[in-house]
């Protein structure tokens, strides 16, 4: 039987969140996992809910509808910003209703990975070995975790970033698109790594940086 599912905000990457549902659909032999009841989002725009309406999949209201849904619905945050996604992740937890684990057809979790509730892996991601990854972690498309790492809670990995073997990402760490954190090294919780940097040194707590090496 299919589990009820609700995604949480209908821009881009919420649509990609359905995607990733659509697949896990698709790939299942026993039929479908999940039922998707519809999107809720407190502040969509026209545009957003013209292209929710275009995928068939009703947009239910704001996040106070989440109180409306069957015992046992999940939650699926489609919301790229880890800060953001940490914010609403703190808020829906009154409704206590449990996140979604998603992982694409096309991804890859190797052995020996534990993850938390709402860890959400798009086409492509590769985890390999000996790999910790916190609540609501998102792997972006295309990107890569290598072996015995450890990612906080919120973390996000956007498309073709590439985390080395041995890394500590903190909670609410974003790793821009194709971006490279070498081995061995440390983010701290909060910081941001920017598109295209590499990092060569250990990132302090809340740090912006960027470019090649990253400074």
């Amino acid at each position: 039987m299919s589990l009820d599912l609700v995604i949480v905000g209908c821009g881009g990457h919420g649509r990609e969140v359905l995607g990733i549902v659509r697949a896990v659909n698709a790939a299942a032999t026993g039929g479908p996992v999940w039922r998707v009841l519809g999107f809720v989002d407190d502040g969509p725009s026209e545009v957003n809910l013209k292209r929710v309406r275009r995928l068939e999949v009703p947009y239910l209201g704001g996040t106070a509808r989440l109180g409306e849904q069957p015992a046992g619905t999940h939650l699926a945050l489609g919301i790229g910003d880890p800060a953001a996604r940490r914010s609403v992740d703190q808020r829906l937890t009154a409704y206590r209703l449990p996140a979604a684990v998603l992982v694409h057809p096309d991804a890859t979790v190797g052995p020996d990975t534990v993850y938390g509730e709402g860890l959400i892996v798009f086409p492509g991601a590769r985890v390999t070995t000996n790999v910790t990854l916190g609540r609501h972690v998102h792997l972006n498309q295309n990107s890569a975790v290598a072996h015995d790492c450890a990612l906080g809670d919120h973390v996000s990995v956007n498309p073709l970033g590439a985390v080395s073997g041995d890394c500590q990402l903190g909670d609410g760490v974003l790793i821009g698109a194709g971006a490279v954190v070498l081995q061995r090294l440390r983010v701290g919780a909060g910081a941001t790594v920017g598109a295209g940097a590499c990092v060569v040194r250990d990132v302090p707590a809340s740090a912006v940086v960027k470019g090649v090496p990253a400074r």
